[in-house]
């Protein structure tokens, strides 16, 4: 989170690039916590985000809260369709400005009311250049609009804040889609807030920012910002998964004859299991982030009843419009029983050579994403390997960063790396294909990114792992397994089952296991033992482990 937040005055008024006129009031506070709950909870029937960071990893990650509901303003996308929809009468006023400030060539708007914009975009042929291919007419190119529209440096939090799904992909790219997608899929749902609440955990503070916006004459000053309702249905359903017992491992058998041909060096498939859920999102949100605190938590109520809960652990892109920062994870352990388990659990990770591999590939696909719209001799390597602590597991991470060339953003650096090596593979555009061909049911958001495009060019990204779905009763979770040529099919399934450990922890409201849970039989039961001291130095740790039987 910007800190200079906390040092925005109570109010102000400033205008951005295309003349919209944005008055900012700012309320500080202390002992937020009570403020973020409550949003928490109003988001289980209303639209709008939360995006949590519960871990600290210095000059990486800090512990923050921003969040917001009721939002006057909703992009949606599917395919090269786009909506802009008011949700409410201050939403019209931003759709005026919209439809008189957008500028995009390839935005084609075929339906224009108070309360919306509809149409879509004119893709272009693959561009000869491979570093414009960022550049490519899409989706993202309204985006890209859209912050141009809304540019201003005098706000360091407002933007578009949601989710990006794995289907975008194929906007960018030449690949081929292999089954049809689900009617109620979308590939894109972005907010823009007209109230955030930020929250610094570390230090008890907090801040809302409020804003209203003027254009030709019209204003949202004392207009109401409630919306719609859109609430969680609990309907009776059946879980499900769609893979059989054993078509995961044959998948990675699959993967393992393409590796030994030369076709691929390293595949990420995946698999979903879907379970019925009883429990709000917003009580699902709170205990994943009691249990499995995360850089990239998030909760997202993007109507329609489709709720997005996240605990992820790995950053997708960052970027402040110059420095762009990305860290790769691959590599994964359970957790020990205790410290000395976690210990010996660590030193096998790290004593991994085919963990140390898939990184070496992973950071090396990364470096190769960034050399397309970076400055030449400017990507480093950061931190190698480092230990990244969960509930369940340890990962191991690398840093990376690089410096953009002039002429690319922050959304070509989100739009080079489309989507990450860690749940893809490499070479990316056929292990993107392998993943096409192979997975018995579309990613929908999976693997793609949650997070907020700022308008001060800035953008801050989760990549959407360990995250759950929620529609309709049912609640969908999908992991994946980075493969090699040496993987074993077993352990790759074993993998995927671990990483969704926690989840389905969250959404069963499973207990923490007792300490009892990992103590030995107890075979010695009502037998006495002496031991003969010669003053050596265990012995009471001796004693100790006879009692414990």
């Amino acid at each position: 989170m910007n800190r200079t937040v906390f040092s925005l005055p109570a109010r102000s008024e400033y205008r951005t690039r295309s003349g919209l006129s944005v008055l900012r009031s700012v309320e500080q506070f202390s002992g937020g916590a009570n403020r973020l709950d409550n949003l928490i909870e109003l988001l289980d029937r209303r639209r709008g985000v939360v995006l949590s960071s519960g871990t600290t990893v210095p000059g990486r990650y800090e512990s923050f809260d921003l969040g917001f509901s009721d939002p006057p303003l909703r992009l949606e996308t599917t395919g090269f369709d786009f909506s802009l929809q008011a949700l409410n009468s201050r939403g019209e006023v931003l759709i005026g400005f919209l439809g008189d400030s957008l500028r995009e060539p390839c935005v084609v708007v075929t339906e224009k009311t108070a309360s919306r914009l509809a149409g879509h975009i004119l893709r272009g042929a693959a561009p000869v250049e491979e570093d414009q291919r960022t550049r490519r007419a899409s989706v993202m190119s309204l985006v890209r609009d859209l912050v141009a529209a809304f540019s201003a440096n005098d706000d360091p939090l407002l933007g578009l804040f949601g989710a990006f799904a794995y289907d975008l992909v194929f906007q960018i790219e030449d690949l081929v889609p292999k089954r049809a997608r689900e009617k109620d899929q979308r590939d894109i749902v972005l907010y823009v807030p007209d109230r955030l609440l930020a929250y610094d955990r570390a230090t008890g503070r907090g801040v809302v920012l409020s804003y209203d916006f003027a254009w030709q004459g019209k204003s949202t000053e004392a207009l109401p910002r409630e919306t719609p309702e859109s609430v969680y249905a609990r309907t009776p359903r059946q879980g499900f998964s769609d893979h059989a017992p054993g078509e995961y491992q044959a998948t990675v058998e699959t993967a393992r004859a393409a590796f030994a041909r030369g076709d691929l060096f390293e595949a990420v498939p995946g698999q979903l299991f879907a379970e019925p859920c009883e429990r709000s999102p917003a009580e699902v949100f709170q205990r994943l982030c009691r249990i499995n605190p995360s850089p990239y938590g998030a909760l997202m109520n993007l109507g329609d009843g489709e709720f997005l809960v996240s605990a992820s652990p790995e950053m997708f892109v960052r970027s402040d419009g110059r420095r762009v920062e990305t860290c790769p994870i691959s590599g994964t352990i359970a957790r020990g029983v205790d410290a000395i388990g976690d210990a010996e659990q660590i030193r096998q990770l790290l004593n991994s050579q085919k963990d140390e591999f898939e990184l070496n590939m992973c950071t090396d696909v990364d470096r190769n994403d960034k050399a397309r719209v970076c400055v030449p001799g400017t990507i480093k390597v950061l931190a190698r390997r480092q230990i990244e602590t969960y509930s369940k597991l340890f990962h191991t991470v690398d840093h990376v960063e690089g410096m953009l060339r002039p002429g690319f953003d922050a959304l070509d650096a989100f739009l080079t790396h489309a989507w990450a090596v860690t749940v893809t593979g490499a070479p990316k555009l056929w292990a993107m294909q392998f993943v096409e061909d192979q997975e018995r049911s579309s990613r929908r958001w999976y693997a793609g990114a949650i997070g907020a495009v700022n308008f001060d060019g800035s953008i801050n990204t989760g990549l959407t792992i360990r995250t759950i779905r929620m529609k309709d009763g049912l609640a969908e979770v999908r992991v994946g397994a980075t493969c090699l040529f040496d993987s074993d099919p077993a352990a790759e399934d074993r993998e995927c089952q671990v990483k969704a450990a926690a989840l389905f922890q969250a959404l069963r409201g499973d207990p923490p296991k007792p300490l009892s849970t990992f103590a030995p039989d107890a075979t010695g039961s009502g037998k006495q033992v002496l031991l003969i001291d010669h003053d050596d130095s265990f012995v009471h740790m001796l004693a100790d482990y006879f009692r414990q039987v």
